[in-house]
């Protein structure tokens, strides 16, 4: 009997020692963050909110302030995944021969989002698109890179993006855009997803606008430079300081350079009533009055 234990005991040291390993490896993965990402695909997300907000599905005929609503979705998802962080947003769209149009430019120069093209073809119509979320979907959740996806979309062609994502272990939570009547998101992808999620149009109302016939202009006609949107945004920040305190605003810093929402609108409104100018549309004055908002705001801190 006590040779039996002597022949087993170079096995039971194996044993404890692969137990401990495994400990080891259980313990450093309680520790990693959990990370999620966005997935949109641009031409749902035109086609609903237009019709929610605008009352069309052409692009043509109204303002999507993509930079803006990027950040409220970013806002969105930390909420929801309040223990995880972003990895990016991926942004979906279709371009003539993949070249970038001057707007999806704009949207790839962003932090944190990469934009992805597939092609239009004669009628305007996004192809590749979809096989492109399910590359992205699969590599991703295949890698651990991401344990949540947050897909905002509609096409029932999803539904094997997602079971290729789930099948590596990701969850994937469908967001979909309010609809003014029946249902503009495939049944079966609804039925694949681990969670919904409906935005509505209080949601999207700050980022759509109908197109006018003649924009707001400055007097004189004249388009405000960058310069002069960041000075009124440094100007909104001291403004905002001394009226709402600085316990308020240094609540925002950790969130830099994201602005929540509800800020962010507040600060567009005021910064269009100073310029006489509507900056709706105009990713590079948006982005120029944040970060005029951002510089003396951190520099008070």
């Amino acid at each position: 009997m006590e040779a039996m234990n002597d022949d087993l005991a170079p096995l039971n040291a194996r044993i404890d020692r692969t137990n401990e390993l495994l400990q080891r490896m259980l313990a450093e993965v309680a520790k990693t963050p959990s990370t999620h990402a966005i997935f949109v695909d641009a031409g749902y997300l035109y086609a609903a909110a237009g019709r929610l907000v605008a009352g069309t599905e052409d692009r043509r005929a109204f303002d999507l302030d993509a930079d803006a609503l990027i950040e409220a979705l970013i806002d969105k998802a930390r909420t929801v995944f309040a223990d995880s962080r972003l990895l990016r947003v991926y942004w979906y769209d279709g371009a003539r021969r993949r070249i970038h149009t001057a707007e999806q430019q704009s949207i790839a120069e962003l932090p944190d989002v990469k934009v992805r093209l597939g092609n239009l073809n004669a009628n305007n119509q996004q192809k590749g698109v979809d096989s492109l979320i399910r590359t992205d979907l699969e590599s991703l959740a295949r890698h651990r890179a991401i344990s949540d996806a947050a897909l905002l979309g509609g096409d029932e062609d999803l539904v094997s993006a997602v079971e290729a994502a789930q099948g590596y272990g990701a969850r994937v939570h469908l967001w979909g855009i309010e609809a003014p009547e029946g249902r503009n998101q495939a049944e079966p992808l609804l039925w694949e997803v681990d969670s919904q999620r409906t935005l509505d149009l209080d949601f999207f109302k700050p980022y759509v606008s109908r197109r006018p016939t003649h924009t707001g202009e400055m007097p004189g006609g004249l388009r405000p430079g960058r310069e002069d949107v960041r000075f009124v945004g440094a100007q909104i920040a001291a403004k905002w300081l001394a009226s709402r305190g600085r316990e308020s605003l240094v609540e925002l810093l950790p969130g830099h350079p994201y602005l929540p929402g509800s800020v962010d609108q507040d600060l567009l409104v005021e910064a269009e009533g100073l310029l006489q100018y509507s900056l709706r549309g105009q990713a590079d004055l948006r982005r120029a009055l944040r970060d005029g908002f951002w510089e003396h705001l951190r520099a008070q801190y």
